[in-house]
């Protein structure tokens, strides 16, 4: 089965993600589609497994299979959570409205390092920027405050909310240059550190619900194995054909 099939089959969750899910967008921004696909059951019974993840078939897209995405989403990676809580929902079947459905299971105060540690990436590839060419790169500048608000408002709230709402204008003000850096620089660390007190105060728990995630997971995977697989067919064929030869 030829990766671009798993997507276009076997996807149960299709998300828009990027400044468009942000509320961020302009003119020129591009559509960054990303999903979530359940690979067929009996293409783990082969020695080569299926991808855990899959760039297009078209252009900006990028989907995991529901295991890689369960783990890293464990794990609070910022852009998996992100791409949980899109506003922007483009498709979910009956297992994709239960991973959806799922999605509190996920948060923990895990995130607090997480997004940080990501975001400390991105401020030392701005300072970089400042050293060599005199000023950082305003949309990264902004997404990295958008970032910043994002992880502050979860960890004082419990929810992961994308949409920057209210903030748009003035995050846009950051991109066309128009915020001065000592001002932008400013509030970044402001927000980092009222993130680091909603972390110690908020209310999401220490520690992802491991034990929700990996039986629907499990139940997932059933369900796949016991539908009729094209995969599967072949594989019984073999079986009763007495293994396709002899030695």
């Amino acid at each position: 089965m030829r990766p671009e099939t798993l997507v276009s089959d076997h996807t149960i969750y299709a998300c828009v993600m990027g400044s468009r899910a942000f509320g961020l967008a302009t003119e020129g921004s591009d559509t960054d589609r990303r999903g979530v696909f359940l690979a067929p059951t009996p293409l783990f019974w082969r020695f080569e497994k299926p991808p855990t993840h899959v760039e297009g078939p078209a252009e900006e897209q990028f989907s995991w299979e529901l295991e890689r995405f369960c783990q890293l989403a464990l794990r609070a990676n910022p852009n998996i959570l992100e791409c949980l809580h899109s506003p922007l929902v483009e498709y979910a079947d009956a297992t994709g409205r239960e991973l959806l459905s799922l999605r509190g299971a996920f948060l923990s105060r895990r995130v607090h390092e997480t997004f940080t540690r990501y975001a400390h990436g991105q401020r030392r590839k701005l300072d970089a920027d400042i050293r060599t060419h005199g000023a950082p790169r305003w949309k990264h500048a902004m997404h990295l405050l958008r970032l910043l608000i994002t992880a502050r408002d979860l960890l004082r709230t419990g929810t992961l909310t994308i949409d920057v709402g209210e903030e748009r204008e003035p995050l846009l003000a950051v991109r066309r240059g128009e915020v001065p850096w000592p001002e932008v620089e400013a509030r970044m660390t402001r927000l980092a550190d009222e993130a680091t007190e909603a972390a110690h105060r908020g209310p999401l728990p220490e520690e992802p619900d491991l034990g929700r995630i990996e039986d629907f997971l499990i139940r997932a995977r059933r369900a796949s194995a016991l539908q009729t697989d094209p995969y599967d067919e072949v594989v019984q064929g073999v079986v009763r054909g007495g293994g396709g030869g002899q030695d």
